[in-house]
């Protein structure tokens, strides 16, 4: 139970119940409005502390300043936001003038600020990117499925696709085909004209010949230079025989020029108009 007549600031003495009750709810009203008051002067502080003018910094301050945001850009690998700067720089650096200013200075240079999703970073000025262009040539390893449909090609030229087929014992991929027609060492040598269908035929080329040092396809290893290098197993099935390579002549002559650009007409176009498929 409280005492009324405990000693809160005021006497209480000769009051009776309920006096004493509006003068404790008095007295209890007035220390919160002491306390608002003291919590209102505390946040008066905090928004004059907060609307306080910015450090002035002197010249060699603000080029120092400059340096130091420059370096940051530069080192970064990756782009910096202006808290990442400014975690790095004094206290109260106008983050926002120093990078306004670096990009002036960069704006017509080699390198150029450049904001990207509120970071920022060097990038080389896109009219003079050219010159960082590099062309390379990286060489690409056939498949082996490529490498056999090549030596059945070049063995058994001209050759159509069933031919692939039947030696391989498996489907020609239409990736094996374009990829050797692609690099040059396939080329298509026209149609088998006795067969239902018309089925294309393919061959090697020229440049076959100067990738692997032949004069000509005659000059492509037989059976015994392929067992002599190794390349053949010894014990080889009943009726193993290696074709010997040979040039042979396109199925159509250079008199049917008409009917040519006609087939070449058909093939690089379906009956839908898309690309036929080899």
């Amino acid at each position: 139970m409280m005492d009324l007549d405990a000693d809160g600031g005021r006497d209480f003495k000769g009051l009776d119940a309920r006096e004493a009750q509006e003068a404790l709810a008095e007295e209890l009203t007035h220390e919160t409005e002491e306390q608002d008051s003291v919590s209102d002067d505390t946040e008066e502080t905090k928004e004059t502390e907060a609307a306080a003018p910015a450090v002035e910094w002197s010249e060699e301050d603000l080029a120092e300043h400059l340096r130091m945001v420059e370096a940051l850009l530069f080192a970064a690998d990756e782009p910096l936001d202006e808290k990442s700067i400014a975690d790095r720089l004094p206290a109260g650096a106008d983050i926002p003038q120093l990078i306004a200013r670096l990009a002036a200075d960069y704006e017509k240079r080699g390198v150029m600020l450049k904001r990207i999703d509120k970071k920022w970073r060097f990038v080389t000025a896109p009219d003079i990117a050219h010159v960082l262009d590099k062309e390379k040539v990286t060489p690409r390893k056939l498949s082996r499925a490529a490498l056999e449909t090549l030596a059945i090609i070049a063995y058994h030229q001209p050759c159509t696709r069933a031919d692939i087929e039947d030696v391989r014992g498996v489907a020609v991929s239409k990736g094996s085909l374009d990829q050797l027609l692609e690099i040059g060492w396939a080329r298509i040598r026209g149609k088998r004209r006795d067969t239902p269908g018309q089925p294309i035929l393919y061959g090697t080329t020229e440049d076959f010949l100067q990738h692997f040092g032949l004069e000509n396809i005659e000059d492509l290893p037989g059976l015994a230079d392929l067992k002599a290098a190794g390349l053949l197993d010894a014990r080889l099935p009943p009726g193993f025989s290696v074709p010997t390579p040979r040039a042979g002549d396109d199925e159509e002559s250079e008199e049917e020029d008409g009917e040519g650009a006609e087939f070449a007409q058909d093939f690089l176009a379906g009956d839908d108009g898309e690309a036929a498929d080899l």
